[in-house]
């Protein structure tokens, strides 16, 4: 049995699931983290050095694991400050404390994970932990010595634990509203916010080595950060870290190997509904019984004047998950895959230890990290790609994001995962490639497509974007490649969506016998060159014809195309327009708009869109990924009418695996959001004209770039 869930409906699971109180009263006796000695910290500064090389790069040196953790806490601090901290002070949901009670709603879904990892943190393997516990030390350290940065008094004197309720995965409100956005096409992710990553075999390379690019898309203060990682004899890996902890979606590699994430989007979640006993409200029938509620209390302490309040919410748990919510006689569940997960950290830190595909698959096999595609290169010559995804095998036919499944029996919900060697993958498949651009797995390589008319019907259905076709359209050939070459593809221009409708386009205006700048702009749209390089002239005026003319935004694509996207011809829909006279009204509106804001309508790319970063303020190329770019960009308008980069494109690594690694990469907004940091906008222009710079991976290349060499958290 199934019942159909509104939108408004989860909107009233999410305010109806924690019931609220609130006290005023002194500071309440919240018993203090244990502090971490002043010689421990000592210590651990001695045995971990830093050198920066160009660009603000750090290299950690360190004797151990807690070192190493230690002096990535203190160089994330430097660059980003206080951040780090109020990321730690977040996890430990002690934002209201120090900040006041507009920061205390999220302290209570913080202290639910905080929680977990006091429970769990015996059961973390033992280097993690080091980590962990180094972490913390450094940024006490960082602390101690910055006060300025901080609210008075703040001291904190963060653990290890507190690092590891960053890594814990309870289901959370944010979950319940990831399904309401699939509910809510006004709630649609945005499509920008995805990733491209690409693997060559030998076979594909003229140095016959394996080739792997990473380049993963978010707005430019997403905490990208870039750093080479050095235990001798445990940890050699080269790559980039989240901002506020040692572990998070790392992507990189070592000698032997690396990887490069892509978002995918399983159903990790079911939503149940449970029958409730009417004459008590904390019962739920189960199994042929009455079950309890099981009730968590939670309070959070918020400063408020000279004292301290709390607010207290309770929280409640079935058998199957959290409960989101109520109506009448049914409890609503969400059972996730990730509910109590703690372990990713330990899972990345064995990925950055492997050094073979079947000891990186071995830790992948740990399921810690419930989601993201996967896409792998090595030494030893192999490519191979994941579908990664604790995925659920359900008894049932799937609920999807909008109906909860009835169920009196727990044998009725689901219990275990689909194995992991039955989900999507393949290993050096034909054509030597593999590409995914955070489509379905289906057509990872289109000399082997997957079938996707045997997976079940919870699996993705097909879809290949117009971003995935242009990278298929790019790699999907014989040709040999030096890892340069693959740097200069990564920054094609090409959009896509102007090979399927610009001859329509042309066609359709033509039609209307246009006069004067009409006339003109149509003539212009026939001879552009299809690309958004910064002097392509045609670009800007096509992508505002193209936005007038869906005129509900992207959700409506698919219905604007003469022949909308099919399965059967993957990489050639969609394609033509579906309403010829829509186009020329629409193209009529975006010339004289296009006169309207920059006074005419033949203005080159770059003259509009631009990086602008500190003192740097250039042309650049790239649009989104719904217009077919590959190099994928995000603007804000700026006050003076130009378009501004802000997200997606930023972070840029490729790797070719010799004897020893050969790599460059990019960091446009640098290791720095502080204004007046060397590493601001250094990385800027250069990530503008489409530049990689050559990653130090070796001793000799690492001195030869060396600007500065220190031990992290010595007072000066």
């Amino acid at each position: 049995m199934k019942a159909t869930i509104s939108r408004s409906s989860i909107r009233l699971f999410l305010v109806s699931s924690a019931l609220l109180s609130v006290a005023c009263a002194g500071r309440p006796g919240i018993p203090p983290s244990p502090e971490p000695s002043d010689a421990a910290a000592d210590s651990l500064i001695r045995q971990v050095e830093i050198i920066r090389t160009i660009h603000g790069v750090p290299h950690i040196r360190a004797e151990n694991l807690a070192a190493l953790g230690f002096g990535e806490a203190y160089v994330q601090s430097e660059d980003y400050g206080a951040r780090v901290a109020l990321s730690l002070l977040r996890a430990r949901g002690e934002m209201g404390r120090w900040f006041g009670r507009d920061s205390v709603a999220e302290d209570f879904a913080g202290r639910l994970d905080h929680a977990r990892a006091v429970e769990v943190y015996a059961k973390v393997d033992d280097g993690t932990r080091q980590v962990y516990e180094g972490f913390a030390a450094g940024v006490n350290r960082y602390i101690a010595l910055h006060p300025n940065e901080f609210p008075q008094g703040f001291a904190p004197n963060f653990t290890g634990r507190d690092v590891l309720a960053k890594d814990v995965e309870l289901p959370s409100m944010a979950q319940a509203n990831r399904l309401l956005a699939r509910i809510d096409t006004s709630h649609r992710a945005n499509p920008d916010d995805g990733s491209n990553a690409w693997a060559f075999a030998p076979s594909r390379t003229t140095s016959g080595k394996a080739i792997l690019l990473r380049n993963p898309h978010l707005t430019w203060t997403a905490g990208y950060y870039e750093a080479h990682l050095t235990v001798p004899g445990i940890l050699d890996f080269y790559g980039d870290l989240r901002i506020g902890g040692p572990f998070a979606v790392i992507g990189g590699f070592n000698r032997d190997l690396g990887w490069a994430t892509t978002n995918n989007d399983p159903m990790l979640a079911q939503i149940y509904a449970l029958d409730a006993d009417t004459s008590r409200a904390d019962r739920y029938w189960l199994d042929g019984a009455w079950q309890e509620l099981q009730k968590q209390v939670v309070t959070a302490e918020y400063k408020d004047g000279g004292q301290y309040s709390t607010e207290t919410r309770e929280f409640l748990r079935t058998t199957l998950g959290p409960v989101i919510g109520r109506r009448g006689n049914t409890i609503y569940v969400l059972r996730a895959a990730n509910d109590g997960e703690f372990r990713g950290g330990e899972q990345f830190l064995r990925m950055m230890r492997a050094h073979s595909l079947e000891e990186w698959k071995d830790a992948m096999r740990m399921r810690a990290r419930v989601n993201s595609s996967f896409t792998y290169a090595d030494r030893a010559g192999n490519i191979y790609y994941l579908w990664n995804a604790s995925l659920p095998v359900l008894p049932h036919p799937s609920g999807g994001d909008s109906v909860a499944i009835h169920v009196r029996r727990s044998s009725e919900a689901w219990s275990s995962y689909v194995a992991f060697d039955s989900l999507p993958q393949m290993l050096n498949p034909r054509g030597g490639y593999i590409h995914n651009e955070n489509d379905a797995p289906y057509f990872t390589n289109m000399r082997a497509p997957l079938d996707f008319t045997k997976v079940p019907a919870y699996f993705p259905p097909p879809r290949l974007g117009l971003r995935s076709q242009l990278a298929i359209d790019l790699i999907d050939n014989d040709r040999k490649m030096s890892l340069e070459d693959v740097v200069a593809l990564k920054h094609s221009y090409r959009m896509l969506l102007a090979d399927r409708v610009r001859d329509d386009l042309v066609a359709a205006v033509r039609a209307t016998n246009p006069q004067g700048d009409v006339a003109r702009a149509i003539d212009l749209i026939a001879a552009w060159d299809k690309t958004v390089s910064p002097q392509s002239r045609g670009g800007t005026l096509f992508e505002s014809w193209w936005r007038r003319y869906l005129g509900r935004g992207t959700a409506a694509a698919d219905s604007a195309y003469a022949q909308p996207w099919n399965a059967a011809a993957p990489t050639s829909t969609p394609r033509g327009l579906r309403s010829p006279q829509r186009a020329a009204e629409a193209f009529s509106w975006a010339v004289a708009d296009m006169i309207k804001r920059y006074g005419a309508f033949d203005v080159a790319w770059g003259d509009v869109h631009r990086v602008r970063r500190g003192n740097v303020d250039v042309p650049v190329g790239g649009c989104s990924s719904d217009l077919g770019c590959f190099r994928v960009l995000t603007y804000r308008d700026d006050p003076d009418g130009k378009r501004v980069a802000i997200g997606s494109d930023g972070w840029i690594l490729a790797v070719e695996f010799g004897d020893q690694p050969r790599a460059y990469s990019v960091l446009a907004y640098g290791e720095s959001p502080r204004p007046d940091s060397p590493f601001f906008s250094d990385q800027a222009a250069m990530f503008a004209r489409g530049e990689l710079k050559r990653v130090a991976w070796t001793q000799a290349d690492i001195d030869a770039q060396a600007i500065r060499r220190y031990h992290p958290g010595q007072a000066r």
